[in-house]
């Protein structure tokens, strides 16, 4: 492996946000043209029934936003009306499991905590299960992640702990990838399962249009549940205040991510058993599972361009490598733990503690000055 010296440096570092932003930009264009270039009728046929009233009546004659409930409810029942569809939909459900572990977890660590949208993530992940699906990582999610690495890389090289804006930010000492509290390490995993996974057994095992509504506000849940376990740890534990870097511990790492593994790992050995059966998919099934798929594979290709860009092409390849075998979410938990031994704001510069000031006899820092303990 090459030498902390000789080992290039991820685009993050080299690029200005305006050419980094150029790829998801026309991600975000090819999806929406081959979403509307895979419409068919059976879909338009779906919103339809909805306006009329004919379909979920108890849903579709609210005003207003009855018609557009009712169809996107009847769009997942449908996609996961089958033994080959709910293979697929699992598989897809796992994989925005380990997303939502991944923005979660980013959005613990203390150096993210100035950035509104990675911060406090119910937001935008609501926006994209009920409106934006694959364009909300393009165009929203992913340009705050960069901004804000840019922003972190800018302070460095300016020698201390300054926003580009001004203002002191208190986000880059030396504990600046830690989770503000060791409590979040209990919190995440379990608002995850609680929030998310059970929601989606639900909606695949019962194909019932109440497990879909309820599965489509799984942000707000996974953000209720991961407020109160998190308040009810620091009631029973107070020295879970205190920060913790993650990936320095092997427990508390196994805990946050274990989750999303395993549902990726028997989502994907279901997968597989699905296509030895025979294809029961009924003509609907077929076209809403289409617009999911299209859908669900631009968000992985938007996610490996986000590792590419700030942890280098080694990382997207274990990535890769690791969801053809255990399934995406597994790859995408698996190349993030591998992500973070790599990605680093600047390895050029160190990190400043906030209130300290550099002596003006002190050497400069080489590439070998470690940044993050």
């Amino acid at each position: 492996m090459d030498s902390p010296t000789h080992r290039p440096r991820p685009a993050v570092h080299t690029l200005r946000l305006r050419f980094l932003l150029v790829a998801p930009v026309l991600l975000a264009l090819v999806t929406g043209y081959l979403l509307v270039l895979h419409s068919d009728t059976n879909t338009y046929m779906l919103y339809s029934q909805c306006h009329a009233r004919a379909r979920l009546p108890w849903l579709s004659h609210i005003p207003l936003l009855g018609s557009p409930a009712c169809f996107l409810v009847s769009f997942f029942q449908e996609a996961v009306a089958s033994v080959r569809a709910f293979g697929l939909v699992a598989v897809i459900l796992s994989f925005v499991a380990a997303l939502l572990t991944v923005s979660t977890v980013e959005a613990a660590r203390i150096c993210n905590s100035p950035s509104v949208l990675i911060a406090y993530p119910t937001g935008p992940w609501l926006v994209f299960n009920l409106i934006g699906g694959a364009i909300v990582w393009q165009l929203v999610i992913l340009p705050a992640f960069f901004h804000r690495s840019r922003e972190i890389i800018a302070a460095r090289r300016q020698g201390a702990p300054q926003l580009p804006s001004g203002p002191a930010d208190p986000t880059f000492g030396e504990a600046m990838r830690h989770l503000a509290q060791v409590a979040e390490t209990v919190a995440i995993p379990v608002a995850v399962a609680i929030g998310y996974v059970v929601p989606s057994l639900l909606m695949l095992v019962l194909d019932h249009p109440v497990a879909v509504m309820v599965w489509l506000f799984f942000p707000v849940w996974v953000s209720l549940v991961r407020q109160a376990v998190r308040r009810l740890v620091l009631l029973a534990r107070d020295g879970w205040q205190s920060s913790l870097h993650l990936e320095s511990s092997r427990l508390a790492l196994l805990g946050v991510y274990a989750v999303p593994i395993v549902c990726s790992v028997l989502a994907q050995a279901h997968f597989i058993w699905t296509l030895t059966q025979p294809d029961d998919r009924r003509e609907m099934t077929r076209s809403t599972l289409k617009f999911i798929a299209i859908d669900a594979f631009f968000v992985g290709l938007t996610v490996w361009y986000w590792i590419l860009v700030e942890a280098g092409w080694r990382v997207a390849l274990v990535m890769v490598g690791a969801s053809l075998v255990l399934g995406p979410g597994a790859g995408i938990c698996i190349g993030w733990i591998y992500r973070e031994q790599t990605v680093d704001p600047d390895r050029s510069v160190t990190v400043v503690a906030v209130g300290a000031r550099r002596d003006s006899d002190d050497a400069d820092p080489s590439e070998e000055t470690p940044l993050l303990r």
